[in-house]
Order: C-alpha cells, then structure tokens, then sequence
C-alpha cells in the first residue's frame, strides 16, 4: 500500500532529516520534489497545490527557521498536513438511530460493494455485536443477488431474498419491514451500480434514499482509479447525501492518489479501507496512522489492534505458562505458533505496519512466506503424534518417511528442523529471562536496520 509514494516521499526527507539549518532554497527544492511525488502518486492537482501552499506557509515561516532540529521538524509539519489532508480524525460509523439503521451502499459496477457490503456486515457483528440484515436492491444483474446471498452466508448474518424485476424500492422497504419486525440492529441495502455515472443511476439512488431515510450512505469506490475515484465520488456527492467513503482494493494500490484526493474533493469522510478478498480484511480509515504509513513510520497502534483480535489469547497463556513451566518446546507448539501468524493475514500486510516496511517488501516477497509457512505445516502434519513430541527421535528413515508423506524432499525435513531447533533455542532463552541476551545475539545475524537502536 502506497510503496511508490512511500519511497519517493522517503527519498526527500532524507536528504534534509539530519540538517542542523533549512534555507528557503533547501525548502523550495524539498517542496517541489514533493510536489512531484504527489502528482506521480496521481493525486489530484488541486490538492497537490493546496498542500504544498501549506507545507511552504509553515515550513518558511518561524516554526522551522527557528528550530534546532529544522530537518525533523520539516518531516512532523509533512506528517501533519498529510493526516489533515486525509481527513484529520477518524470518523466512526454512525448507528445513532433507532434500530434498525439503515445503510445505504452506493458505487460504480466493479468497486466492490458486494464485497464490502459482507466485509461491514461482518465488522458490526464481531467489533460492535450488531445483529445484522443485508439485502440486495441490484435487480439488474441476477449474479449480484446471488453473490451477496453467498457472501451474508459467508460472514453468518441475514440475506434478505430478492429477485430481478422486482423494485428496488418494494425491495428495500419490505426488508426494513423484515428487520423491524425480528428486531435487527442494523439492515444494510446493497445498490445497483453502472459502468459510469449515468441519469438513471441517480434517480434510483435518490429515491432510494428517500425511502430509506439512511443513517449512513457510503459511497463505495475502486482505490486504484486514483483521481478519477475522487471525481467519481463529488459526482455522487452532488447528487446524493453521502456520508463517508470506503476505499477498496488498497492492498493494491502503490501510489496512494485516491487516499490523498477524496477528502478533500468530495468534503466527505473516508471511513473504511478494504484490503484484500478476505472478508475480515476491512479496516477503520485513522487519517493519522494512514499518514504515518505513507512516510515509512509504520502504524504499530494498529498491528497490536490486529493481533489483539487475531490470536488466540486462551492458547497463547497456556503457552507461555506451559513454556515459563517446563521449558519446553516440541513441534507441535512451532505448529501452533505458523498457525497463529498465518491468523495475522499476509506477511505484506504486516509489514505494511512496521516501521520501515516497506523497504523489506521486496525482500520478504521473494521468500514467500505464506508458503514456506503450509509447507512447514504439512511436514509437521506428516510426523506420527510421538515425533511432534520428542523430536529428537526424527532421524534419516524417519525424515524419509515424513518427507513422502508431506510430497517434499528430505531436504525440506532438514530444513524445518533446523528452523525449528533455532526457534527452541530462542524460546529457552525466553524462558529463562535471556531475552536482551537473545536479542543482542539476534542483531548480529539480521540485516543493518532490522534491530532497533538503543
């Protein structure tokens, strides 16, 4: 996500982070390779010049000609202005309505409301234990009706049927009238879309919305359009009471254009991001944390957001106890363990997340560790209850027998072994208090960077 602004934005302030003075030479040149930057990025001109004005305003003015750290005070008023341009603060979903709230999901053919129509569906019934309905009004498109019938089984919440040449108002208000009626918290009504905007389009829109009366009316848009994402959306919001924006397919999206434009063309929020397939990969929109990922910082608040969610908080105390107990370590807590990261989603993902990051992409993408990670899982699979236990028994007949019964060679066996007794060796340590020796012994054998400083 964003990689090529990250590394042009991140060339920039490195070449001014460690000066001890700015001239206003130093900023003009800084300001307009951001400029560049932004524009490569394809974000949309008038917001490029309206953030580089204020970049100027501050970065000429007292605030930095003043400071003793000129270079990371240029790098915080950067960080600001791009949380301001994103939104500034996150703007939370709005269910302060009677139930059930009613939102309504608009958009283009192909930006993926369907899709994120489960992915919301299923936020509001894990983060906010909402009982939800969806329904689908797109009586044009036979398939539509159908994906979202097997996206609402997917996420285990309510598909209220619905058939093409209904209409999608009679639609629509019979499902309210369903979720009144079983008490539903929250009813959400997927939306025909088009292949542009069109006359039609907003007619049924609008009078849809009038129906309704939505608490919410999110316009939901394809990121890698860029600034046409942006267009699209004041083109909506002209017509149409939107409330926020959801951004989809940002795993996908290196330049970072339609994050940065719509804000600021449309006025309206970006509440959501979607990140891949998956239908938990849905994530509230933190202007703030967005920013800090842009400039290479990482967002660490959400990672621990994530991992609190994802891992298993049961199985990993027992672990830790289990370990600070016996000192133990057998393959079959390495298994547990791949199976707790593979929880967390994709390595890219992660990384995204941490700080410098984006730098190690490349790296880690030619290592394929979702791979390497099932086909670690399946040698272990393929070891007898008593070899996960005592590992020590596995020898060359038995690697032999463990490799034909995972499909690899036996060189994959040994590779896995040695993983695994470095693993152990690093959980006795943890074990036994060593943890600053461990690391310590760790920064030597990691790439220059990887370790943090002390």
């Amino acid at each position: 996500m964003f990689e090529n602004l990250t590394t042009r934005l991140g060339t920039v302030l490195d070449s001014i982070r460690g000066q001890g003075r700015l001239t206003e030479d130093q900023i003009n040149a800084a300001t307009r390779e951001l400029r560049m930057a932004l524009l490569e990025a394809d974000v949309a001109l008038p917001v490029v010049k309206e953030f580089i004005e204020r970049i100027k305003v501050r970065a000429i003015g007292v605030e930095i000609t003043q400071s003793l750290t000129p270079g990371q005070q240029f790098l915080r008023v950067v960080q600001q202005e791009l949380t301001q341009t994103l939104g500034g603060v996150a703007e939370p979903i709005n269910l302060r309505a009677q139930p059930p709230a009613v939102i309504l999901m608009a958009g283009l053919q192909g930006a993926g409301k369907t899709t994120t129509t489960g992915k919301l569906a299923l936020f509001l019934k894990e983060r906010e234990k909402k009982t939800v309905i969806v329904v689908s009004a797109d009586v044009y498109r036979p398939a539509a009706i159908e994906q979202l019938r097997i996206v609402a089984g997917n996420v285990g919440v309510e598909w209220f049927p619905s058939e093409v040449g209904q209409n999608p108002i009679a639609i629509a208000e019979a499902a309210l009238a369903h979720a009144r009626k079983t008490y539903a918290d929250v009813l959400i009504v997927d939306t025909a879309g088009r292949t542009t905007v069109n006359e039609d389009m907003m007619k049924e829109i609008t009078a849809l919305h009038g129906a309704l009366n939505p608490v919410e009316t999110l316009f939901v848009v394809d990121s890698m359009t860029g600034q046409d994402a942006a267009k699209t959306a004041k083109a909506f919001a002209d017509v149409l009471p939107l409330t926020g924006v959801v951004l989809t397919k940002v795993d996908g999206d290196s330049r970072g254009g339609a994050a940065l434009s719509v804000r600021q063309v449309t006025g309206k929020p970006i509440k959501f991001m979607g990140m891949g397939e998956k239908s938990d990969k849905l994530e509230i929109f933190h202007p703030d944390r967005i920013a800090t990922r842009i400039l290479g910082q990482g967002d660490m608040l959400s990672l621990i957001e994530e991992t609190t969610r994802k891992v298993d908080q049961e199985k990993a105390l027992k672990f830790a106890e289990k370990l600070k107990k016996n000192k133990t370590f057998d393959l079959e807590d390495f298994r547990e363990q791949m199976a707790q990261v593979q929880n967390m989603g994709s390595m890219e993902a992660i990384l995204d997340k941490l700080p410098g990051g984006a730098q190690m992409k490349a790296q880690v993408a030619k290592a394929n560790p979702e791979k390497q990670i099932k086909r670690s899982v399946a040698i272990i699979n393929s070891m007898t209850k008593q070899e996960r236990k005592y590992p020590d028994l596995i020898k060359a007949s038995r690697k032999r027998r463990i490799a034909a019964g995972a499909g690899v060679e036996v060189q994959a066996v040994n590779q896995l072994m040695r993983q695994f007794e470095t693993t152990r060796d690093m959980m006795k340590k943890m074990a036994g208090g060593g943890m600053m020796k461990m690391m310590r012994s760790l920064a030597g054998k990691m790439p220059p960077g990887m370790m943090p400083k002390r």
